[in-house]
C-alpha cells in the first residue's frame, strides 16, 4: 500500500462546520488573524476576559500548520533546557518552562475526549553528533529550572544505546480535534469565524484588516497569529528562519515502545508518538529530517531519508501509511516572539514556534490578553517580540540568507522547457527575467515570476511537494498557479504567459 501524501489528522478530526465568508465591512474589539492554535486560544482568552473577538482565516480552522503538527506537548522544551540557560539567563529558562508547563496545563483543562490528550512521559536521547556530557548538562539544568528528570534507558531505540533521560507529565493531543473545540466553544461564547484573507492591517488608536475581497474589520486591537507574520517586511523576518519537518506513520506492534514521546538531540533531529488507532491500528509517527526551505538539492527526497532513519533505528515497524510535512520556524534564541508588534500601539504578533508550536501557540493566550488589558505579565519580557539578538546563531542565519540572493546571477538548469517532465519544475531564464516553470500530470507548462513577492529571492523548485519555495524567508507557493502556501509572502508569484516560452504544448 503507497502511503498517502497527507497529513493524517484532517481524517480523524473531520468537522461538519464550514467557516462564513466575510462579505460586508464588521466593527470588533479585537480581531484575531488566523484560526490554528494560537489565534484560537488567544480568541477564547479574550472572550473570557469579556472582549468581543472576530477571527479571520483564509483557508479555515486549523488549516495552516496545527494541522501538520505532531503534537508533541511538552515542557522539556526542543532546544534544550541548558541551550535557553545559556540563551536567558536561569531566570528567562525558569519563566519559559513556568509558561509551557502552564500551556499543557491548559491544554489539559479545556480538553475534551475527542481530542484524545493523554499524559505521557518523555525521552531525550543523545545523538552521535552531540556532545558526550549533553544528557547530564541537560539534567543538571533541569533540576536548577524546577523539572523533574531521571536517567533511564529505551532499549528498542538503537541511538546511544538507548540511554535517555526521562521527564514525567509530557502529553499528546489531536491537535485538529482540539482546535475545532476551541472553535466551537468561541462561537458558543458569541465570538464570530470567518474565513477571508487578511491582506494589510492598520495600526493605531483605531485599527483596521483589510481582506482580499475588500471587506474590512475595524477594530480596537489587531492579533496576527499566521505562523509567521505577512503584515511586516523585514522586522521578524531576520531573527528567524523558516525550516521543513518530515513526519511518517507507521503501523507498528505496540509494544514495541512505551505510549511516550520521544526525540533526540542530533541536527537534524527526530522525534517520535504513538497515534491511537481510529477504526484501525494504531499508528507510530516519527519526524525528522530538517531542512532550511528551499536549500535543498533537488534530487534529494527527505521522506525516503527519514523511512530510512526509521527502519536503521527501530526495528520491526510496519508498512508506511501517511507521509507530511511542516513547517517549523525558528527563532535565534529558542524563544518565540509574543506580545506587542515592534513599534505598535494595539497590533500584536505571535511567531518563532521554534518546534514547540502548540504550547507557544497555547501559553500566547493568556499573556496576548493581559497585554490587550493594558495589564503586565511575568512572560512578557522573555517573549517579547523587540528584544535583540546578534549571537552567533543570527549571524549564520543573516549569512546564510545573504548568500541565496547569488541565484540572480547563477546559471540556470541545462535544458529548456521542452526537456521538463511530468510533474517537475525548473527555473528559466528570459533574457533578464528567471522563470520558474512546471509542467502538470497532464503535460500542460504553468509558468511565474520567479521572483519571491516578499524581498525578491529567487524561489527553487521542491520535487519532494511538487512546490516553489523561497530559500530566503520561507514562502512557499502551489506549482500550477502560483498561489501562497506559506507566508511571509502576502502575495502569490506573478503569472507569465508559457506561450512566451518556446514549447508547443505551453497553455495558461
Amino acid at each position: 500500500m503507497t502511503a498517502r501524501l497527507d497529513s493524517l489528522w484532517a481524517d480523524r478530526s473531520a468537522s461538519k462546520h464550514r467557516l462564513y465568508r466575510l462579505d460586508r465591512d464588521i466593527r470588533t474589539d479585537v480581531c484575531v488573524i488566523g484560526a490554528g492554535i494560537a489565534g484560537l486560544t488567544v480568541a477564547r482568552c479574550l472572550r473570557e476576559a469579556g472582549h468581543d473577538v472576530v477571527i479571520l482565516d483564509r483557508r479555515g480552522v486549523g488549516a495552516g500548520e496545527t494541522g501538520r503538527s505532531s503534537a508533541h506537548v511538552s515542557f522539556a522544551l526542543d532546544d534544550r533546557l541548558c541551550a535557553l540557560e545559556d540563551q536567558h539567563g536561569e531566570e528567562g529558562a525558569r519563566l519559559a518552562v513556568q509558561s509551557h508547563r502552564a500551556a499543557v496545563d491548559l491544554i489539559e483543562r479545556w480538553s475534551d475526549e475527542a481530542t484524545g490528550f493523554t499524559r505521557v512521559e518523555g525521552y531525550l536521547l543523545r545523538a552521535p553528533s552531540s556532545a558526550q556530557d549533553l544528557l547530564e548538562r541537560e539534567a543538571a539544568a533541569a533540576r536548577r529550572l524546577g523539572v523533574e528528570v531521571h536517567a533511564d534507558r529505551v532499549a528498542a531505540l538503537r541511538i546511544d544505546g538507548g540511554r535517555a533521560l526521562r521527564f514525567p507529565d509530557q502529553a499528546r493531543i489531536d491537535p485538529l480535534a482540539y482546535v475545532r473545540g476551541l472553535e466551537r466553544a468561541i462561537r458558543d461564547d458569541g465570538g464570530r469565524v470567518f474565513r477571508a484573507e487578511a491582506v494589510s492591517v492598520e495600526d493605531g488608536d483605531a485599527c483596521r484588516v483589510i481582506t482580499s475581497e475588500g471587506p474590512h474589520v475595524d477594530c480596537r486591537a489587531v492579533v496576527v497569529c499566521t505562523n509567521v507574520p505577512f503584515h511586516r517586511r523585514v522586522a521578524y523576518h531576520t531573527k528567524q528562519a523558516p525550516y521543513r519537518s518530515f513526519l511518517l506513520a507507521f503501523e507498528a506492534p505496540r509494544d514495541l515502545l512505551p505510549d511516550a514521546l520521544f526525540w533526540d538531540s542530533g541536527d537534524p533531529y527526530h522525534y517520535l508518538r504513538w497515534i491511537d488507532g481510529a477504526g484501525g491500528a494504531d499508528l507510530l509517527l516519527i519526524g525528522g529530517a530538517d531542512h532550511k526551505v528551499g536549500q535543498r538539492e533537488p534530487d534529494e527526497a527527505p521522506f525516503r531519508e527519514l523511512e530510512a532513519w526509521a527502519r536503521a533505528h527501530l526495528l520491526g515497524l510496519g508498512a508506511l501509511r501517511r507521509s507530511w510535512s511542516g513547517q517549523i520556524i525558528e527563532p535565534a534564541d529558542g524563544l518565540a516572539y509574543i506580545g506587542r508588534d515592534i513599534g505598535a500601539r494595539n497590533v500584536y504578533v505571535v511567531t518563532g514556534d521554534s518546534g514547540n508550536g502548540i504550547t507557544h501557540g497555547t501559553l500566547a493566550g493568556p499573556l496576548i490578553a493581559a497585554l490587550v488589558d493594558g495589564e503586565d505579565h511575568p512572560w512578557r519580557t522573555v517573549y517579547d517580540p523587540s528584544r535583540k539578538q546578534f549571537g552567533r546563531e543570527w549571524v549564520k542565519e543573516n549569512a546564510n540568507v545573504a548568500w541565496q540572493y547569488h541565484d540572480w546571477i547563477a546559471p540556470t538548469d541545462a535544458g529548456g522547457v521542452e526537456t521538463i517532465a511530468r510533474g517537475e519544475g525548473r527555473i528559466v531564464r528570459r533574457g533578464l527575467q528567471l522563470c520558474a516553470v512546471h509542467r502538470d500530470g497532464h503535460g500542460t507548462l504553468h509558468a511565474h515570476s520567479a521572483r519571491c513577492p516578499h524581498l525578491g529571492c529567487v524561489v527553487r523548485w521542491n520535487r519532494a511537494e511538487r512546490s516553489w519555495d523561497c530559500p530566503c524567508h520561507g514562502s512557499r507557493f502551489e506549482a500550477a498557479n502560483g498561489a501562497v502556501l506559506n507566508g511571509p509572502a502576502a502575495s502569490g508569484l506573478a503569472p507569465i504567459d508559457p506561450a512566451t516560452l518556446g514549447d508547443d504544448e505551453a497553455t495558461e
